[in-house]
C-alpha cells in the first residue's frame, strides 16, 4: 500500500515537472519577443495645413516609423480646429503618451496647453509652427522668413526688377503667414520696380482664396505675378485666372512643392503654377529627433529645414526621387511583413522544439516508471489478494454474528412480550381486588386517596402491556382482521359515551356530531376500538380542564370520515414530523408513556385499508382525521358480538384508557393544623402522581415547594432558597444533573445538599450523577423511608457545620473542608467584610449585601443555613468577641473599646456584654489584669 502511494505521489511531482518546465519555456520566449526592443508611445497632433499636407507628413512619419519596430504610434487629426486640437491634446495625455508631438493650428490658443503638457514632463516637439511660448523640448521646421525671401528673389529675378505682384497670405495671425510675408517684404525692398498691388487672406484653402481674389479683381488682374503662401492657395489662383480667360499671362509662385497627386509639382509639370518654394514637412526629422528625446542622447532645441525653389527645370527629378522614395518604402514595408511572419514561424518552432525535448525525456522517465509500476502492481496485486481473502473470511464471520445477534434479540423481544403476558395474571389480582375495596364504606378518605393513586398507576401499566402486546402482533402479521357490517354511528357514540364521565372529571365540553341517516360499514370492532379510544385518550389527556373536545363524522361516496378534535397543547411542526414515529415521545411531562400508542393507531388504521392523517398548531389543538373504505359486504355467517358482551368489554377498555387520565383526588389540610415547618425541600418532579405522593409524605415534616420542568425548579431554588433539593434526573427544559451543576457552581446556593432520583441505575450512570455535583443519586424504585432517612441526614451535617461557624468562623479548617469551595469563599468573605467593618455603627444587611453583591433576602437565608442564625446576632457577637480580646490585650478605655466595635453608648455596651459573659467590662479586665 505504501508503494502504491509512493508510486503516485512520484507520478504527481513528475507531472507538475514537466509543467513548470513547458512554463519557464513560455515565459522566457514571450520574455525574449517582448523586450527585443523598449516600447514607446507617441502621440502627434495635427492640425494645419491641406490634405495633401497632412497626408505627406504623416506618410513621411510612418516611413520612419516603420525602421523602429515596436512603437505605438497615436495620431489625431483636428482639422484646422484649434478647439478641437486642444481636446485631442488632452486625449492624448489621458492615453500616456511617452512624448507628444504637435503641429499647432495657430500659436497663442495653443500655448497653455503645450506649457502644461511640458510642465508635466512629457517631452513636446513643436512641428512646423511655433507656440507663443519657448517652453516646449523641440522644434523642427522650415524658416518661413527664409521662405518668403526666396519667392521674392524668384519673383524678382522673374520680372526683371519691374512688375505687379499681388501677394495671398495665410491664416491672419498664424506665424507662418506673419514669417512669410515679412520675408517677401524684404526682399522687394531691394527691388524698386516691383510694385505689391494687393494683398489677400486666403486662409490657407481654395474657397477662400477664390472668394477674396474675386473681391479684389481688378487688382489681381493688373498684376504681373502672384505669390501665394500654399500650392492650394496658388492652385486656386490660377483656377480665378482660368476663369477670367481675356487676362494677360500672370504667373503665379506657391510654396510647400509636395509630391502626389494636387501637389505642388505636379501643378508645376503640368504648367498651371511657374514655381513652388520646397516646404518640408519634417515628418521624418520629427520622429528622429523623438527618438532621440527617448533614448536619452543628444539633440538640438531649434532644428531648421532647408528649402528651394523648383519650377520646370526642376519638377522632373524631383517627381522621380519621391517616386523613388516611396518604390523603396513599400519595399521596407514588404519585408517587415515577412520578416515578422517569419519570426512568428521561428518562434513556434523553437517553442514546438523545446516541449518536444521535453517530451522526449519525461517519456523515458515515464516508460521507467511504467516498468516500475508494473513490478510493483503485481506485488500489489498478490497483497490484494491475501486482503480480499481475510475481507471474505471477516464479512463471512459478521454474517454470522448478525444472525446469532438478530436471533437474540428476536429471543429477548419474545421474552419480553411473553413475561407482558404474564404480567396480565397479577395485575388483575391486583385490579379486582382493588375495585372491592374502592367499593368499601369502612375505609377513610387518606385510605382511599392512597388505594385510587395504585389503581391509576395499575391501569397505567395494562395499557402499556397492551400497546407491547399488540405491537408485537403487527411486527409478526398475526394481528388478523374480521370485519362485520356495523352501524358507525353507534359504534362510535358507544365509545363518545363511554368517556363522558373522565371528560365531566375534567371540566371537558365532549360533543359528537354525525349525519342523520345511518352509516353502515365493514370493519373489526376490536381493532377499531383500539383506533377510536387512544384517539380520545389522548384528546382527553393533552386538553386542559375547560377545554373542548369534538368528534364528528361525515360521508362520501366510497368513503366515511372520523375525526377527533381538542383545544389542548397541540404540537411544533418538529414533533408533527415524529409524531408517527415508534417509541416517539414529546418533551412535556403529560406525554410519558411507551411512544407505540399512535404508531400502533396508524398501523391498525392500514389493515382496514384507510388512512389518518393529523393537523395541529403548537398552543392551538390537534385534530386527527381517520379515512376509511365502507369495506366488502361481509359473508352472513360471520357472527357478531352481543350488545351485553360488546358493552362489558368497551366497558372494561375504557378503564384502561380513562383511569390513567384522571386526578386523584387531593389531599384536604387543614389550615389550623399547618403550622410553619423549621426546613423547607424544593421537590423537582415532571410525573404528577409522584410529585404528589412526595408532597404528601414530606408536608408532615416539611415545608414543600414543587417544580415540574427543570427551568423552574432552577428559579425556585433562586428564590427559596430552600434547605434541600430532591430532583428527577429526566426532565423537561434542563436536566437533574444540568440542575446540579448550576445550583453547586452559584454562590447563593451552592450550600444546599441535593439529591437524584432517577431510573437509571447503572454504574457508569450513578458515578455520572455524583460527578454533577450531586450529594446523594437514588435509583428508582426507592423506599420513602430510605429517601426520608437521607434527608434527615444531609440536614443534620449541615446544622453541624452551622453550629461550627457560629461558634468560630476562622478556626478548625477540618470541619471547614467539609464545605464547598464556594461556601467557604462566601464565608470567609463575609467574615471578612464583618471585620473590617465592626467600627462602622451604622453597619447592617443592607451594606453587607450591596458589599457582597446577592439581595437582601438571599444573604439572609445564605447566612441563616450556613450559620442558623441571623445576620444582627453574628454581627453582635464579632463585636463582643472583639471587645472581649481588646479588654485582655490593650490598653484601652471602656469608652474607647465601645467606639472601636461601633458602639456609640458605653452603657448599652456593658450591658451586652454583661448579658453574654456574666460580668460587666471594668470586671472583666480586673479579672485579666489578675
Amino acid at each position: 500500500m505504501n508503494n502504491q502511494i509512493s508510486l503516485k505521489l512520484f507520478f504527481i511531482q513528475a507531472s507538475k515537472l514537466w509543467f513548470l518546465m513547458l512554463t519557464i519555456i513560455l515565459f522566457f520566449s514571450g520574455c525574449t519577443k517582448n523586450h527585443e526592443e523598449k516600447k514607446f508611445t507617441i502621440g502627434f497632433s495635427q492640425c494645419v495645413g491641406s490634405d495633401l499636407w497632412r497626408k505627406t507628413m504623416l506618410e513621411e512619419m510612418k516611413m520612419e516609423l516603420s525602421l523602429r519596430s515596436g512603437t505605438n504610434f497615436i495620431y489625431r487629426d483636428a482639422n484646422n480646429s484649434s478647439k478641437k486640437q486642444i481636446e485631442q491634446v488632452k486625449e492624448l495625455i489621458d492615453n500616456h503618451v511617452d512624448i507628444l508631438i504637435i503641429s499647432p493650428n495657430e500659436a497663442s490658443p495653443l500655448t497653455d496647453v503645450v506649457e502644461k503638457v511640458y510642465n508635466m514632463g512629457i517631452p513636446v516637439i513643436v512641428l512646423d509652427r511655433k507656440t507663443s511660448s519657448s517652453q516646449y523640448t523641440a522644434y523642427v521646421g522650415a524658416e518661413n522668413f527664409q521662405v518668403g525671401r526666396m519667392a521674392g528673389q524668384y519673383i524678382s529675378k522673374l520680372l526683371k526688377g519691374n512688375g505687379k505682384v499681388v501677394e495671398i497670405l495665410g491664416l491672419p495671425g498664424s506665424s507662418p503667414a506673419m514669417e512669410r510675408d515679412k520675408g517677401f517684404a524684404a526682399e522687394l525692398r531691394k527691388s524698386p520696380g516691383i510694385k505689391l498691388v494687393s494683398q489677400v487672406y486666403g486662409n490657407w484653402i481654395a474657397n477662400s482664396t477664390f472668394h477674396e481674389l474675386e473681391k479684389n479683381k481688378d487688382a489681381i488682374l493688373r498684376a504681373d505675378a502672384i505669390f501665394a503662401h500654399n500650392d492650394v492657395m496658388a492652385a486656386s489662383a490660377e483656377d480665378f485666372l482660368r476663369h477670367h480667360k481675356d487676362s494677360k499671362d500672370i504667373k503665379v509662385i506657391g510654396v510647400d512643392a509636395l509630391p502626389g497627386s494636387g501637389g505642388g509639382l505636379q501643378l508645376i509639370s503640368d504648367g498651371k503654377i511657374a514655381a513652388s518654394v520646397l516646404y518640408p514637412t519634417g515628418g521624418k526629422e520629427a520622429i528622429g529627433i523623438a527618438f532621440k528625446i527617448l533614448n536619452k542622447e543628444t539633440f538640438s532645441k531649434e532644428n531648421i529645414l532647408q528649402s528651394l525653389v523648383i519650377d520646370s527645370s526642376l519638377v522632373q527629378l524631383m517627381k522621380l526621387q519621391w517616386a523613388k522614395v516611396s518604390s523603396q518604402q513599400r519595399d521596407i514595408e514588404r519585408q517587415q511583413t515577412i520578416l515578422a511572419d517569419q519570426l512568428r514561424i521561428y518562434d513556434n518552432q523553437k517553442l514546438v522544439l523545446n516541449v518536444i525535448v521535453i517530451t522526449l525525456v519525461l517519456a523515458v522517465i515515464f516508460g521507467g516508471l511504467a516498468f516500475f509500476s508494473l513490478v510493483e502492481n503485481r506485488k500489489i496485486n498478490k497483497s490484494l489478494e491475501q486482503k480480499n481473502t481475510q475481507i471474505l473470511d471477516q464479512r463471512n464471520k459478521l454474517i454470522d454474528a448478525s444472525a446469532k445477534i438478530e436471533a437474540a434479540t428476536e429471543a429477548k423481544l419474545n421474552f419480553f412480550t411473553n413475561i407482558s403476558h404474564e404480567f396480565r395474571t397479577p395485575l388483575t389480582l391486583i385490579l379486582s381486588p382493588l375495585e372491592d375495596l374502592l367499593k368499601s364504606e369502612k375505609i377513610h378518605s387518606e385510605q382511599k386517596r392512597e388505594l385510587n393513586r395504585i389503581q391509576k398507576n395499575a391501569y397505567r401499566l395494562l395499557k402499556l402491556i397492551n400497546e407491547l402486546i399488540d405491537y408485537r402482533k403487527l411486527e409478526h402479521q398475526k394481528f388478523h382482521v374480521h370485519p362485520t357490517s356495523n352501524n358507525v354511528q353507534s359504534f362510535l357514540n358507544e365509545i363518545v359515551e363511554s368517556f363522558r364521565y373522565g371528560a365531566q372529571k375534567k371540566d371537558i365540553a365532549l360533543k359528537f356530531s354525525a349525519p342523520k341517516a345511518d352509516v353502515i360499514a365493514n370493519f373489526d370492532l376490536n381493532i377499531f376500538d383500539k383506533i377510536i379510544l387512544n384517539l380520545l385518550s389522548n384528546a382527553l389527556k393533552f386538553t386542559p380542564a375547560h377545554g373542548r373536545i369534538s368528534v364528528k363524522l361525515i360521508t362520501d361516496d366510497d368513503h366515511f370520515i372520523i375525526s377527533v378534535a381538542d383545544n389542548g397543547t397541540g404540537m411544533t411542526q418538529e414533533e408533527l414530523l415524529q409524531v408517527w414515529d415508534q417509541f416517539y415521545q414529546s418533551n412535556t411531562s403529560e406525554s410519558r408513556g411507551s411512544g407505540l400508542g399512535l404508531s400502533l393507531t396508524r398501523e391498525l388504521v392500514h389493515l382496514h385499508g384507510g388512512i389518518i392523517d393529523v393537523q395541529s398548531s403548537k398552543w392551538q389543538g390537534s385534530t386527527f382525521t381517520i379515512t376509511m373504505p365502507y369495506g366488502n359486504q361481509v359473508p352472513s355467517e360471520v357472527s357478531v358480538l352481543k350488545e351485553a358482551d360488546r358493552m362489558t368489554s368497551l366497558t372494561e377498555q375504557v378503564k384502561v384508557f380513562v383511569t390513567e387520565d384522571l386526578v386523584v383526588e387531593e389531599r384536604v389540610v387543614d389550615p389550623i393544623a399547618e403550622y410553619i415547618r423549621e426546613y423547607s425541600i424544593l421537590i423537582i418532579e415532571d410525573n404528577s402522581d409522584l410529585l404528589k405522593y412526595l408532597v404528601d409524605k414530606f408536608s408532615n415534616h416539611y415545608e414543600v415547594y414543587t417544580a415540574t420542568t427543570g427551568n423552574q425548579g432552577l428559579h425556585e431554588a433562586f428564590e427559596k432558597i430552600p434547605d434541600i433539593i430532591i430532583s428527577d434526573v429526566i426532565i423537561p427544559g434542563m436536566s437533574g444533573k444540568e440542575i446540579a451543576k448550576k445550583v453547586k457552581t452559584d454562590l447563593r446556593t451552592s450550600h444546599i445538599p441535593l439529591i437524584l432520583l432517577t431510573a437509571q441505575g447503572s454504574p457508569e450512570q450513578q458515578i455520572d450523577g455524583i460527578n454533577s455535583m450531586a450529594d446523594l443519586y437514588m435509583t428508582k424504585p426507592f423506599h420513602f423511608d430510605y429517601l426520608l432517612a437521607n434527608v434527615k441526614n444531609l440536614l443534620s451535617n449541615r446544622m453541624l457545620l452551622k453550629e461550627h461557624y457560629v461558634s468560630d468562623i476562622s478556626s478548625d479548617t477540618e470541619r471547614k473542608s467539609i464545605l464547598s469551595h464556594l461556601d467557604k469563599k462566601f464565608l470567609n468573605d463575609f467574615a471578612g467584610f464583618v471585620e473590617h467593618h465592626l467600627g462602622d455603627e451604622t453597619l447592617n444587611v443592607e451594606k453587607l449585601a450591596a458589599m457582597i453583591g446577592i439581595s437582601r433576602i438571599q444573604l439572609y437565608r445564605k447566612v441563616k443555613a450556613l450559620l442558623d442564625c441571623s445576620i444582627t446576632d453574628y454581627i453582635l457577637n464579632r463585636r463582643l468577641k472583639k471587645a472581649s480580646y481588646m479588654l485582655a490585650n490593650d490598653d484601652f478605655s471602656i469608652s474607647e473599646i465601645a467606639f472601636k466595635i461601633g458602639i456609640s453608648s458605653p452603657t448599652y455596651f456593658s450591658t451586652l456584654f454583661k448579658s453574654k459573659y456574666g460580668m460587666s467590662p471594668s470586671d472583666f479586665k480586673k479579672k485579666q489584669n489578675n
